[in-house]
């Protein structure tokens, strides 16, 4: 029965770790990349919603310094243009009237640093989240142990293997956070 909650945190730090690097994507480094606006919601007035960028438009990016919006449904251009410009991106979109071109513009010192503030939030935020899961097995344990369906010294045990699975997933995040830094640096 340990065993199965073993293998549930185990799935459970991954999915983390996995949700962190899904997040660092969308920072953008100086080349332009379709993830770049992945978290970008965009408010549609036609719709009565707010819709994710990438199911309003495809997305393309033919160089580094430039993304390709194709929207599906011509009239959704100016709420995804709206959308882009309160992203928090930093982006300036353009339209013709058929697609959306976002250039990206060279990053500068100030911006660069803003961004590596950003990734050592979003590292702290899945830090934060790391540490929930431990919680959370942790006390799982703890009512087994009280439940005595597990002993004393096993529950130490346990407690070690999680701190131990924590230690790995908290060790996972900082080193693509600290990639993600090195790739703004120098981006």
């Amino acid at each position: 029965m340990s065993d199965e909650y073993l293998e549930g945190m185990n799935d459970d730090f991954a999915k983390v770790v996995t949700a962190f690097q899904r997040e660092l994507v969308s920072v953008r480094t100086g080349r332009a990349s379709p993830q770049m606006l992945e978290n970008v919601q965009v408010h549609v007035a036609a719709y009565g919603a707010s819709m994710p960028i990438n199911q309003l438009a495809s997305i393309s990016a033919p160089d580094a310094r430039l993304l390709v919006l194709n929207p599906w449904d011509k009239t959704t251009i100016s709420d995804i243009e709206k959308g882009i410009l309160s992203g928090g991106l930093g982006l300036n979109p353009q339209n013709d009237g058929q697609i959306i071109r976002v250039p990206i513009p060279a990053l500068t010192q100030a911006r660069r640093d803003e961004m590596v503030r950003q990734v050592g939030k979003m590292a702290e935020d899945a830090r934060i989240r790391a540490r929930k899961v431990r919680r959370e097995y942790n006390d799982i344990y703890k009512e087994l142990e009280q439940e005595k369906e597990v002993s004393e010294d096993d529950l130490k045990r346990y407690m070690k293997v999680i701190q131990d699975a924590t230690n790995a997933c908290v060790a996972q995040i900082d080193a693509h956070a600290g990639e993600k830094r090195q790739e703004i640096k120098a981006g």
